[in-house]
């Protein structure tokens, strides 16, 4: 080992039940983000008159944005799992994506008339949380050395 290697302490066993769950959680991000992308003409016309209406509010920006959340996600989910110190950046990237996408979610369409508050915010409340917790964790992970 030479003198620019840096040390890396030995992660714990619950390092690894985190990213493998932020693993999990990031590749059930990727089929919603192919579920609603690619929805076909044929399941968009089984869905109520409303949540059909709910479809045509999200534009493009949202879409780039919903791939950037999520493909971010599952790379940075990788690299944690590859104990890499990038991983943090691409959660940072992710969360710098989720957080317009979200907000427009919740008050720029009419989720919360269609599926009533509770229902409409849970989930963009959720995915805001867990992204503030990966950027943590990351941190937390570099500052013990588990990432090199």
């Amino acid at each position: 080992m030479t003198t620019t290697d840096s040390v890396q302490t030995k992660s714990p066993k619950w390092f690894w039940v985190i990213a493998i769950a932020f693993l999990l959680w990031n590749i059930m991000g990727i089929l919603s983000f192919f579920g609603h992308t690619f929805i076909t003409e044929e399941a968009l016309a089984k869905l109520p008159e409303k949540e059909r209406a709910l479809y045509a509010e999200y534009s493009t920006w949202t879409i780039i944005v919903f791939a950037i959340a999520t493909f971010g996600g599952l790379i940075a989910s990788i690299g944690l799992m590859l104990k890499r110190k990038w991983a943090q950046i691409f959660f940072i990237l992710s969360f710098l994506a989720i957080v317009p996408q979200m907000i427009h979610n919740v008050f720029f369409t009419r989720s919360i008339d269609i599926y009533g508050l509770a229902q409409a915010i849970t989930m963009p409340v959720l995915v805001v949380l867990i992204g503030v917790f990966a950027i943590w964790f990351s941190s937390f992970s570099k500052k013990k050395e588990w990432l090199r």
